[in-house]
């Protein structure tokens, strides 16, 4: 009797119950949007002292980026408008001050400032806190412990392995020479850059390069490159438990989980091989170190290694940033070598001369090579891997002119329109290597080129991407003439890595050896 009456009691009582959820639900809504409201108001007084394109007040500038290949070009357009640095609004709460000046830039990269905790929170979830996202004393302590990794005794026997891996990517391509079409190349670059960098830094055979169809990692990679892109330009997909509930949330876990039974994968298999062995000597009595290697035995001065997590971040982040930002790279190197024949000639009498008859690369030849070392350099100032990236200040930053922002801001550093300003670089759309001859790079400022970022959190695998690169131009100039295809120039847009919409199209044919 008594459960019946307290049955019917609460009955009568739910609607006031539901009244009093409403009104809690709405009160916390209030409570948030004054709380955004508050933060949108200290962020227009935080850049107050830098005027910038206007922006949309619900969409800021993200209606402006089309994503049809002009976004890149319209930061540097805008760049000329607004000497060294303008506010960029990606939603109605969000705002990065976009720096496009060697002088500006030199102020940021030279901090220890960490990564931002916005756009590289979306990372995260992928890649975990490796060295690409770490801050404080765990990026320092990490960044210390892989630099052995990193040693040019570790990167002398990855030339061999890296011209094997462009060997296989070439004689791919024999077919195309017997037409007159075009073909895509950064799907074959990709594949080879990743064959590459599993044989290197972690001595595994993947044959990824001729097992036929689409690498299932790779296409992850790309899944997730365009997914985090697109939450970045979505301010509602900004929100954590929005995007997950999303289709597109949905897609990235899925992607997401293809990426890391890859990753875990290599590990696994290392972890066997290495599962008697204590001293990282005895491993090298047998054979070369690597990258992995160098990452399990890895010991601080307390003599503790990285734990299984940070192991995985770490082979994450470097699987990813040593294969995609190399195929971007080399991929619009080669578009460009293309596209100058006169230069490409240079560059294939200098290889030929260094190579003298042999086919394949050492460690002596990659200082050799200085006229195509220079057209590759330029090929990274117009097409940088990497196009933009950003930081959160801890303290108030001082620029060279006076202007500052408070503790707490994000600053974007245009890595693109830092190549591109016609400030710094005379003609900055004309494919120049002579740019890059010593007496010309002593008159500019050490931040006008970045393409590996610079200062303390500079690309600790640059010296490896460089060698890579080299290697791979010097076995395609070798044996291959490149011809551009005027009709499929690339829409190049930024992902996490530059791409093309279009892709990346040339056409080739044999070389001639009586040339």
């Amino acid at each position: 009797m008594a459960l019946t009456e307290d049955f019917v009691y609460f009955s009568l009582d739910w609607p006031h119950m539901h009244h009093l959820v409403a009104l809690v639900c709405l009160v916390v809504v209030v409570y948030k949007l004054n709380m955004l409201l508050a933060k949108r108001k200290t962020t227009f007084r935080n850049m107050e002292a830098f005027s910038g394109p206007p922006g949309h007040w619900l969409f800021g500038h993200v209606l402006e980026f089309k994503q049809d290949g002009t976004e890149l070009f319209k930061i540097v357009q805008w760049g000329k408008l607004y000497p060294y640095a303008f506010p960029l609004w990606f939603g109605p709460f969000v705002c990065f001050l976009n720096i496009h000046h060697p002088d500006y830039v030199k102020t940021i990269l030279t901090s220890t400032e960490p990564k931002d905790d916005f756009a590289y929170r979306f990372i995260e979830s992928w890649i975990g806190e490796g060295l690409l996202v770490s801050k404080g004393q765990k990026w320092f302590r990490h960044r210390r412990l892989l630099t052995p990794g990193f040693h040019y005794d570790v990167l002398k026997p990855y030339v061999k392995l890296m011209s094997d891996s462009a060997k296989t990517m070439l004689a791919k391509w024999e077919s195309y020479t017997k037409t007159n079409e075009s073909f895509e190349l950064f799907q074959h670059v990709s594949l080879m850059t990743l064959d590459s960098i599993l044989k290197c830094a972690f001595s595994y055979s993947s044959n990824c390069q001729t097992e036929g169809g689409t690498n299932t990692y790779i296409k992850a990679v790309y899944e997730l490159s365009d997914l985090i892109n697109l939450r970045f330009r979505m301010f509602p997909y900004h929100n954590d438990l929005i995007f997950y509930l999303s289709p597109h949330g949905f897609r990235y876990r899925k992607a997401r989980h293809v990426s890391r039974i890859h990753t875990e994968e290599v590990i696994r298999k290392r972890k066997e091989a290495l599962k008697n062995e204590t001293e990282l000597e005895r491993v090298q009595v047998k054979r070369n170190l690597d990258f992995l290697d160098i990452l399990l035995f890895a010991k601080d001065e307390d003599q503790q290694g990285l734990s299984d997590e940070d192991i995985r971040a770490e082979v994450d982040t470097f699987m990813f940033e040593g294969h995609d930002t190399t195929a971007s790279g080399l991929s619009f190197i080669l578009y460009c070598l293309a596209c100058h024949p006169e230069h490409q000639k240079l560059c294939r009498e200098e290889i030929i001369e260094v190579l003298d008859g042999k086919d394949t690369f050492e460690w002596e030849d990659l200082s050799k090579i200085p006229y195509t070392t220079m057209c590759i350099k330029e090929c990274l100032r117009l097409y940088p891997p990497v196009p933009g990236m950003s930081r959160k200040i801890t303290k108030p930053l001082t620029f060279f002119d006076g202007r500052t922002l408070p503790e707490g801001c994000h600053v974007g550093t245009s890595v693109f329109g830092i190549h591109r300003n016609a400030n710094v670089w005379e003609n900055p759309d004309v494919f120049d290597p002579l740019r890059f001859l010593p007496e010309n790079v002593s008159e500019r400022s050490p931040h006008a080129f970045v393409p590996f970022s610079a200062g303390p959190r500079n690309c600790i695998g640059q010296n490896f991407a460089m060698n890579e690169m080299k290697i791979a131009t010097a076995l395609v100039l070798k044996r291959y003439q490149l011809i551009e295809d005027p009709a499929l120039k690339p829409k190049i847009i930024p992902r996490l890595v530059l791409r093309s919409l279009n892709g990346i199209h040339i056409k080739i044919k044999p070389v001639d050896p009586q040339v």
